[in-house]
């Protein structure tokens, strides 16, 4: 009886694993032993609509793009020294974070850490 009841628990426990599973965060990037979630829906991004005009404009200014060994994923700290970060004109998009291009990915940027906020395809 008491084989039958600890199989029966063993059981309901396997089955209710993967619906815990599915209620955690999704982790985009992995930097140094920190998790990073992120909120598609961040006010503070560069949001879809807005990303071709953003791209344009990192075209037409020709910013160099710097090369690091790390890879480039959200939640990355770029180097202090050797990376150049531009303003976000407001006329293209309202951040408060900066850009550059990384390993040929442009990034926005938390200019006070320097950490990697989003990478924009």
């Amino acid at each position: 009886m008491r084989n039958k009841l600890i199989a029966a628990a063993a059981l309901v426990g396997a089955l209710g694993a993967p619906l815990a599973v599915q209620a955690q965060g999704v982790t985009v990037g992995v930097s140094g032993g920190d998790r990073v979630i992120v909120d598609n829906n961040d006010p503070d991004g560069i949001t879809v609509q807005e990303r071709p005009a953003f791209r344009e404009y990192v075209v037409r200014e020709r910013v160099p793009a710097f090369t690091v060994p790390d890879r480039i994923v959200v939640g990355t700290t770029l180097p202090e020294a050797g990376v150049t970060y531009y303003d976000v004109p407001q006329t293209v998009a309202t951040t408060p974070y900066r850009y550059t291009v990384v390993n040929g990915q442009t990034v926005l940027v938390e200019p006070r850490s320097r950490r990697i906020v989003q990478v924009i395809d």
